[in-house]
């Protein structure tokens, strides 16, 4: 028999982003605690608003299931004495597992004699078994923050207010903190405060919506999206794209109402990005486009409550907006005042870092880097990166940018466009912060390219040379965050970017700084990037064996070694590949560290040497020019071409004979073969 079981935590308001990864966490830890009591189950669903978080089991078996156990205990020499009388180990082996001696036996092993048992235990009633597993799920659940409130000895996201648990409709019994479990849940604060009882998560879904509450979070998602659509279509525009805000919104109501305002005219004239920003940021306001992408006069806000008048509530938040639209408007004003270059010597005062210096002392390091960037792929656009580099901390300085810190970046190209700065340098100002997370935008253009690609990795060999490394989660100057974006950018723009000698460069220019030896840091910055590249490409779906064959081979360039993995990917679909992977898979084992000499063709013995030996030289013309072209498929193919040679060879003649000479010319033959591959991949490591 099964029946459900329904679990339901009501909050003080819960943070929007906290609620979608505590529903997984709650269900994966609802799961691994009925597997390990042995209670079977179905389908699972998970309801969540900002005042609670809830999941129901379905198919929940009433019974434990039962189990039967073998288990092996000590060996039987040390289990009894030379009288055949049980000893301690004996007797602590049955009394951990609940039996007497007289029920243990002995089985022979290949090991020797043993104590074995088995045994069957037979399931339980499930319902006994959850007042200690609910309450164990529930304290173990790992919010980002947790708060301890009143004098109670737990921890939790928010204080809980009331605990649902439901087993067939009837109440499971626990307390957590100083709450009882029971089934009277609560409706909306607003509206409907009032409780109701809750048997399952079908009448769980009805009463909750009779005191507007809509717990799925699916509903209330599609609910707003279609409030949002109406209202634009009345307003004669769109909504802008957020589905980040989209996601936010919905976990911050529990009965959605839009409502539609009025952008002032006089606000117009600040950037877009300012005016979109500050209603996201804020005051989660959705913003509205015309159909050539153009801001249109108006937002929509999503109300928590059904209002009977809502144009009250329009008018708040019109008068909220006012206030904080008129404060960037001073700013914007305030700003203009000064040239964004008169801002550079105010980064002199400003502690980028208490080991690292100054604001002013990294611009001037990534500036440098950034150049040589330049000089190397782009010697045109040589001026616009410096002269970018040099502006593209300015507006830290500026009364928006404090005010705002999130428009870091834009208001620096703004002010640029207005003071006359070339279009790619304004640019540049705000692309060199991009991207801001995985799989985001990247730069347009070289000039933003370079400044991201300096700015990042002087972050990172920064905190490197002062001990300030990523350890498990924590990464509070986000450098992995900066060095997949030294890997996204590098690859989107086909930079033939060395990392250690990019890595190199950046801690010679931090010398001063350095708390550690400089080939250390070098070292292990060029292994945390390595790691987040192997990451990124294991994202891909690239193989783990060809990843790592590939940069176990060469790490240099990352645009290279994807071309490499590419390549030997495509290879490995091959039907033949693996016979071909054995066969120097085979050579690679024989030579081990190899024999770097000449091959003396008179020392051959056999026709199978000889034939190797030419394939070998005609093999070796054909990949040097592939791999002068970086086509790396060509290459593998060429070389895939040796596999019958090699397999004769084998078969033909044994490697490690008793006369050196031709066991070492032998062994140069296959450390040449071997040489194919350096630089490609290490095909070892091969699974």
């Amino acid at each position: 028999m099964s029946v459900e079981l329904f679990l339901e935590l009501g909050t003080e308001e819960i943070p929007a982003g906290f609620i979608p990864q505590a529903l997984k966490d709650i269900e994966k830890l609802l799961c691994r605690e009925l597997e390990l009591v042995r209670i079977t189950h179905g389908e699972i669903r998970t309801f969540a608003t900002p005042r609670r978080l809830a999941i129901s089991v379905a198919d929940v078996a009433t019974q434990q299931q039962r189990q039967e156990l073998e288990l092996t205990g000590p060996p039987a020499r040390i289990a009894f004495d030379a009288d055949g009388k049980p000893t301690k180990a004996a007797e602590g082996f049955a009394r951990t597992n609940g039996v007497s001696v007289e029920e243990l036996k002995t089985i022979v092993t290949d090991k020797g004699e043993y104590l074995f048992l088995s045994k069957v235990i037979e399931g339980g009633q499930s319902v006994e078994q959850l007042p200690e597993i609910l309450p164990r799920v529930i304290g173990k659940i790992p919010f980002k923050k947790s708060m301890r409130w009143k004098d109670l000895d737990i921890r939790f996201v928010r204080p809980i207010h009331w605990i649902v648990a439901t087993f067939d409709g009837e109440i499971v019994p626990f307390i957590f903190g100083d709450t009882q479990s029971g089934n009277k849940s609560r409706g909306h604060r607003f509206m409907a405060p009032g409780e109701f009882t809750v048997s399952g998560a079908a009448d769980y879904i009805v009463n909750a919506e009779q005191h507007h509450v809509i717990p799925q979070a699916e509903k209330r998602r599609k609910l707003i999206e279609e409030q949002l659509a109406v209202l634009a279509k009345e307003l004669g525009g769109k909504i802008n794209p957020d589905e980040d805000l989209l996601n936010e919104v919905c976990y911050l109501v529990e009965t959605p109402q839009a409502l539609a305002g009025t952008i002032e005219e006089r606000f117009l004239q600040l950037p877009p990005e300012l005016l979109i920003t500050s209603m996201r940021e804020h005051q989660r306001y959705f913003t509205l486009i015309d159909d050539q992408g153009k801001l249109l006069p108006h937002f929509v806000t999503i109300a928590n409550t059904l209002t009977k008048d809502p144009r009250v509530v329009v008018a708040g938040n019109e008068r909220v907006l006012r206030a904080r639209l008129s404060d960037a408007m001073f700013f914007w004003n305030e700003d203009q005042k000064s040239k964004l270059e008169d801002r550079l010597n105010a980064l002199k005062k400003v502690i980028y870092q208490a080991k690292l210096g100054t604001s002013f002392e990294k611009v001037s390091r990534f500036t440098s880097l950034a150049s040589e960037l330049a000089e190397t792929f782009a010697p045109k656009t040589l001026e616009m990166t410096k002269r970018a580099a040099t502006l593209a901390k300015c507006d830290l300085e500026t009364g928006m940018v404090y005010e705002f810190p999130e428009l870091q970046g834009v208001m620096g190209r703004e002010y640029a466009l207005l003071e006359g700065e070339d279009s790619r340098v304004a640019t540049a100002i705000y692309e060199h912060y991009l991207p801001v997370q995985a799989g985001g935008d990247l730069p347009s253009d070289d000039v933003g390219a370079f400044i991201s690609l300096a700015d990042k990795i002087d972050t990172i060999c920064g905190c490197f040379s002062v001990g300030l490394i990523p350890t498990g989660t924590a990464d509070p100057y986000a450098l992995r965050r900066s060095a997949i974006g030294i890997l996204a950018i590098v690859i989107d723009r086909g930079y033939a970017v060395s990392i250690p000698d990019l890595v190199s460069k950046s801690v010679h220019l931090l010398d001063a700084k350095l708390q550690r030896d400089a080939e250390e840091i070098i070292n292990d910055v060029v292994k945390f990037i390595r790691l987040r590249f192997v990451n990124m490409l294991s994202a891909q779906d690239y193989p783990a064996d060809v990843i790592d064959a590939v940069l176990s081979a060469s790490f240099v360039e990352p645009v290279d070694a994807l071309e490499r993995i590419k390549a030997l990917s495509t290879l490995k679909k091959g039907d033949d590949f693996e016979p071909l992977a054995s066969a120097f898979k085979r050579v690679g084992n024989i030579i081990k560290d190899g024999l770097n000499a000449p091959v003396d063709k008179d020392l051959f013995c056999d026709d199978c040497e000889k034939i190797l030996f030419e394939r070998l030289l005609d093999v070796q013309v054909s990949v040097d020019g592939f791999n002068a072209k970086r086509d790396y498929v060509g290459s593998l193919e060429a070389i895939a071409s040796l596999r019958q040679p090699v397999d004769a060879f084998f078969d033909g003649v044994m490697v490690m004979v008793d006369d050196e000479a031709v066991k070492n010319n032998r062994l140069a033959l296959l450390t040449h073969i071997a040489g194919l591959f350096e630089g490609i991949a290490d095909f070892r490591r091969i699974a």
